[in-house]
């Protein structure tokens, strides 16, 4: 990955970042991605996470300065020994990222005890609803000084459904090494990995319910059904699921049970991520929860792949219905079946759409982009912006 650099005009930041959560996912990912972007920058970063948390062991694999704190759930504990780490260390840092709601909340109500508080920014990966307690309203209007939110339609939904001030938020998609996720050759790649030369349908997603991979697979039965006469070449496809995650172990004996195990490989998390994608000849992600813009679609757009997705959370920010794939209901098998099988019927029509996502991924997934409009929020909210030292 070509080390991105950082612009004379903005001067080196000092940054902690925040997450309690102990899971794995696009939201993860993207914490370690600018994490590292921004300190090969030269900027300074130290992420505060519990020690189970897979995030934690991930970054210090990374290099990325971490503190192991036991922030995983909201308790009295938590919040002191937050706290007075806080007063210890506060002063090293220039701000707070915050990014899942227990890390927000203990992060706001420990920083409101210290004589100088660290400006908070909270990132908002996902979609899901907020509610408009009063609490929450002082969470977000008061104790965080900015919002970022990873897709505008996210941003949007906080201004209509929460009235917070769309000045005090900024959309910033998640960024993607252009030089990593670019096409492979895919009989060479499918050779190296064991994945049969057949057509493939390909996720690439935490195995969570709301990914959708139960509708991908009632969508392929339903067109393997329809391929019952000989003629079609959907019979010949298959699924490669990438990816791990809780309904790994009921997804496997559904697709044991339903007598799909010669068509579905799951291969669980790999880091050669743009090999296992240069196997596919379409990407699903049938997401109906609360999405932002997905990692994976980004990737598999990078890598020439067409996409077959849902209209949840800012997905339409990046899949270009009809250009570089199809955009469906969520939830709605028969739709996503129609889609998917235009595609898995058409070569052609799989090439143009593939050209197309790779051309506006190279355009707008680029991780530089991402570094650069968090590099000026970050500015533009550090503390010795919002409270200038005197003399300077």
């Amino acid at each position: 990955m070509t080390t991105p650099q950082a612009p004379s005009k903005f001067p080196k930041l000092s940054i902690l970042h925040t997450e309690s959560s102990i899971g794995w996912g696009g939201q993860e990912i993207r914490i370690l991605t600018e994490a590292a972007g921004m300190i090969a920058r030269g900027h300074a970063v130290t992420l505060v996470t519990p020690p189970e948390a897979e995030i934690f062991d991930a970054a210090r694999r990374m290099g990325i300065p971490t503190v192991a704190m036991p922030i995983a759930k909201k308790s009295f504990s938590a919040l002191f020994q937050l706290r007075s780490w806080l007063a210890r260390n506060a002063d090293e840092f220039g701000l707070v990222n915050t990014h899942s709601s227990t890390d927000s909340w203990l992060v706001a109500l420990a920083n409101a005890t210290l004589p100088n508080p660290l400006p908070l920014v909270r990132t908002r990966h996902v979609s899901t609803a907020i509610n408009n307690s009063w609490a929450t309203q002082w969470l977000y209007k008061r104790a965080t000084q900015h919002i970022v939110t990873t897709g505008e339609a996210l941003r949007q939904q906080l201004h209509r459904d929460n009235g917070y001030a769309l000045e005090n938020m900024t959309s910033i998609r998640t960024g993607i090494s252009r030089d990593r996720f670019q096409p492979l050759d895919r009989a060479a790649m499918r050779t190296k990995l064991g994945v049969a030369h057949t057509p493939t349908l390909g996720i690439l997603a935490t195995l969570r319910d709301w990914k959708g991979h139960d509708y991908l697979f009632d969508a392929f039965k339903q067109l393997r059904a329809s391929a019952t006469d000989g003629t079609s070449t959907l019979a010949d496809w298959q699924i490669l699921v990438v990816g791990d995650g809780p309904q790994r172990q009921r997804l496997e004996a559904r697709v044991r049970d339903e007598g799909l195990s010669g068509k579905v490989q799951f291969v669980g998390n790999v880091d050669n991520v743009p090999e296992w994608l240069a196997c596919m000849d379409v990407f699903a992600l049938p997401s109906y929860g609360d999405e932002g813009v997905p990692q994976g679609i980004m990737q598999a757009m990078a890598c020439g792949l067409p996409v077959v997705s849902t209209t949840v959370g800012a997905i339409g920010e990046a899949v270009q219905h009809e250009q570089t794939g199809f955009l469906v209901p969520p939830r709605d098998t028969a739709a996503l079946a129609e889609k998917l099988g235009l595609l898995m019927t058409n070569a052609s029509l799989r090439a143009r759409m593939g050209r197309a996502g790779q051309a506006y991924a190279r355009e707008h997934f680029g991780i530089d982009v991402m570094l650069d409009r968090m590099t000026a929020v970050f500015n533009l909210h550090r503390r010795d912006a919002m409270h200038p030292v005197p003399g300077h």
